[in-house]
């Protein structure tokens, strides 16, 4: 977590802001606390989307939605704000790394039990998902949080609204409706989705957790030669352990149809592993990481409140200049805060 610089607002609604998680196409993402005490992060929507009607007739929408998905395996929903100056979503807040810092930066790729365990959170977590009539559309390591009992996912029920504003991340800085390397083929030739797109991200997120980079690419990989080799089917999945290529070889299957659903990945799994609930005496996470994830809880136990400067006393380094300045006002009456 990094301080709060001097332009970022210290309110979001009726949630006081403690420090900044990240940033990205969407918006800034801080660490929060509400008027009863609960920790939560605080999602604030950029300006060029917050500016488009659309957009936010939309976001109402799939965020009300997304406030009707449950299960253990996602980062639930707890507030919005679509009308003000800048709409803001509301989640519980997941105390553990995304999977991409993980394997990018703090440990690399997971070894084949893990990965397995992944596969079913992650599968139950599309199975809601889908069941409340969403489609996630950016299912990817960053979007994915890690913890001691299994996987979050997170963001879910925000990008079919940045898709009102005529944009892709291919065209437009701030609209994201896949993530190059994490996309699906007919999200890449920008047809229309089904659930079935998720499962396809799926594979790729799961080759990404065995492997530590994308079937399709690694961050050398230009966006131009990622696309191709997404709708010629072409992934890489060198180095995936031969148990496991099988289901990643039909979630990255070209026709939608032939994929799996949530359910049926359930099945192939096999039902004693593919609840990672189940693995938690036998550690579903190496050591090292499980370690991290201490450290981690320690540290947010122990971090301050802003102070009166505004600076959270938790995490280092200096943020990049927001793309707000004010503060954001309260929400307008609506239901309780959490």
């Amino acid at each position: 977590m990094e301080p709060l610089g001097a332009a970022d607002p210290r309110q979001v609604g009726t949630y006081k802001l403690l420090g900044k998680l990240g940033e990205g196409a969407m918006g800034q993402v801080y660490l929060a606390r509400s008027s009863r005490g609960r920790t939560v992060a605080v999602k604030l929507i950029r300006n060029e989307l917050a500016g488009h009607p659309d957009f936010r007739r939309r976001f109402q929408a799939e965020i009300e939605a997304a406030t009707r998905v449950g299960g253990q395996w996602i980062a639930p929903v707890l507030d919005h704000d679509s009308t003000g100056e800048f709409p803001w979503v509301v989640t519980d807040y997941i105390a553990g790394p995304s999977l991409h810092t993980v394997v990018s930066s703090s440990y690399g790729p997971l070894p084949e039990h893990s990965v397995r365990h992944l596969a079913g959170g992650l599968a139950q977590a599309l199975r809601d998902i889908h069941g409340a009539g969403l489609i996630h559309r950016d299912l990817k390591p960053s979007n994915i949080l890690i913890t001691i009992d299994g996987p979050r996912v997170i963001d879910f029920g925000i990008a079919r609204a940045a898709e009102s504003t005529g944009g892709t991340t291919m065209t437009h800085a701030g609209a994201i409706v896949g993530t190059p390397g994490f996309m699906s083929p007919e999200q890449a030739r920008a047809q229309s989705i089904t659930p079935a797109a998720d499962v396809f991200a799926l594979g790729s997120v799961l080759t990404f957790a065995a492997t530590g980079r994308s079937p399709f690419g690694t961050l050398d990989s230009t966006l131009h030669t990622m696309l191709l080799r997404i709708v010629q089917g072409e992934q890489d999945l060198t180095g995936v352990p031969d148990s496991l290529r099988p289901l990643i070889e039909i979630c990255l299957a070209q026709d939608p149809a032939e994929r799996p659903t949530p359910d049926r990945i359930t099945e192939l799994l096999g039902s004693s592993q593919a609840d990672p609930r189940a693995a938690t005496q036998d550690h579903w996470l190496p050591a090292a990481v499980l370690a991290g994830l201490g450290k981690d809880a320690i540290a947010l136990l122990t971090s301050d409140d802003a102070d009166d400067d505004g600076a959270a006393q938790a995490g280092h380094g200096t943020p990049p200049p927001p793309s707000h300045t004010p503060p954001v006002p309260a929400a307008p009456p609506g239901p309780p805060s959490p």
